[in-house]
């Protein structure tokens, strides 16, 4: 079993900057894809970013230039570091892990950011 724990949410006026960290602990297997989601109030969740195991990062449009996802992979730990926020970036921002070995997925309990003045 996989567990995700991510921290770094809270409150943060437009402009402003918040740092994201997901931490998986568990039986990893080494070929795999982390990465952020979000969930808007009345909206479905959408992928932020991901980054692969040896690979390059994806960013969703709304969010490129803004956001940086980073990974170590020694301490199983995805980073996101998002600046210039917007209120639109308001959500719940969920850790994934998708391993690609066996076609699972694992989700962090989320951690909410608020974009607002």
């Amino acid at each position: 079993q996989v567990q995700l724990v991510e921290s770094g949410g809270g409150l943060v006026q437009p402009g402003g900057s918040l740092r994201l960290s997901c931490a998986a602990s568990g039986s990893i297997f080494s070929i795999n894809t982390m990465g952020w989601y979000r969930q808007a109030p009345g909206k479905q969740r959408e992928l932020v970013a991901g980054i692969p195991t040896g690979g390059s990062p994806k960013y969703a449009d709304s969010v490129k230039g803004r956001f940086t996802i980073a990974r170590d992979i020694a301490k199983n730990t995805v980073y996101l570091q998002m600046n210039s926020l917007k209120p639109e970036d308001t959500g719940v921002y969920y850790c994934n892990l998708h391993e690609w070995t066996r076609g699972m997925d694992y989700w962090g309990k989320g951690t909410l950011v608020t974009v607002s003045s």
